[in-house]
């Protein structure tokens, strides 16, 4: 029997994409609020650490050795050298003052580390060659002179 209708009516229809919250209306302006004041948090969080490296550190691209001044300490980036964004320590140790340029190939050589599995040059395993094709030249070349 084709389309009886109480089969639809017990079969639970998909949705796609996000859910409506049940507790009512979304208070735009609250949404834009709490944006606004985790943006800040984060700014303040990256300026925190970037202007103590500059203190710290040299005005140098570490990698390039690229010198900066005022004029354009702008393209001048705080690298954080085991990537984890949270590892701020007060002396600097896990920072290095980085020019735009030099801190997108470092994580882009990092994320083609992580894509590779981890593998670092040399550390694949060396098969040994269990076929000479040059051991018997040795032979027919002395039989020749004789």
């Amino acid at each position: 029997m084709v389309g009886s209708g109480l089969e639809d009516a017990l079969m639970p229809v998909k949705r796609y994409g996000p859910r409506k919250p049940t507790g009512g209306k979304i208070d735009k302006d609250k949404v834009k609020r709490v944006i606004a004041e985790a943006r800040q948090a984060q700014a303040e969080h990256e300026q925190n650490y970037r202007e103590q490296s500059l203190k710290i550190h040299p005005w140098i691209c570490a990698r390039c050795g690229r010198e900066f001044t005022n004029k354009n300490l702008h393209l001048l980036t705080v690298h954080h050298k085991d990537h984890n964004h949270d590892n701020n320590p007060l002396d600097g140790s896990n920072w290095e003052n980085l020019c735009i340029y030099c801190h997108e190939n470092e994580h882009r050589r990092y994320l083609d580390h992580l894509e590779g599995g981890g593998i670092e040059v040399g550390s694949e395993q060396q098969d040994t060659l269990s076929h000479n094709p040059f051991a018997g030249l040795k032979d027919l070349l002395t039989d020749k002179k004789s």
